[in-house]
């Protein structure tokens, strides 16, 4: 089993990265979160999955531990495999997803792409028990911490049409970052970063 990969990041794709390690160039599939901190000639250390099919290896990498946890959680749940994984670790944060499981929020769940409701009523059924404490815990976090101004930045950017989860993911990020932030701040510098 592969469990990290470091190395030489030599190129960035749409959806996955090239890691050089040793003389050997690796690609491993990532969510958007993980190639977002990768640049061409930085060095990085990913958590790896691996998958073994009868007609492929495929490599999977992750910036934190915790994306790899959910990531495995996900693909054990019925219907939903890698590229739908893949998908959700894409458009919302960990704690984000832990945080909708905990809430049973199939709705904000299914704006991820590929995930319908009836998967992501499926995702709670089988994670809402599963989920290792540290995940529900930092979903209690993310939880326990609303503020106005978060609020009114969430409800704003959907109200001008973006997707629920992309808005909840970039928001509650910014605020983690700057705690103070206003909600115009919030929301100019969501709308930086969605579009």
């Amino acid at each position: 089993m592969i469990a990290s990969v470091s190395g030489s990041v030599t190129e960035v794709r749409s959806g996955s990265v090239v890691v050089q390690v040793g003389g050997l160039g690796l690609e491993l599939l990532a969510p958007a979160r993980t190639l977002a901190r990768c640049r061409p000639g930085s060095e990085v250390t990913l958590h790896a999955h691996l998958v073994v099919r009868e007609d492929s290896l495929t490599l999977y990498g992750f910036a934190d531990a915790d994306a790899l946890v959910l990531f495995r959680h996900l693909i054990n749940v019925s219907g939903v495999g890698p590229k739908v994984a893949l998908g959700l670790l894409s458009a919302l944060a960990t704690e984000i997803i832990a945080d909708a499981v905990d809430r049973e929020d199939a709705a904000l769940l299914a704006t991820a792409p590929g995930v319908g409701k009836r998967t992501a009523e499926r995702i709670i059924v089988e994670l809402k028990a599963k989920l290792p404490v540290e995940l529900a815990a930092g979903a209690v976090r993310t939880r326990a911490a609303p503020t106005p101004a978060v609020d009114d930045a969430v409800a704003a950017l959907v109200t001008l049409g973006y997707r629920e989860g992309a808005v909840r993911s970039a928001v509650h990020d910014l605020a983690a970052a700057d705690a103070d932030a206003t909600a115009e701040t919030l929301i100019r510098r969501s709308l930086a970063r969605l579009r």
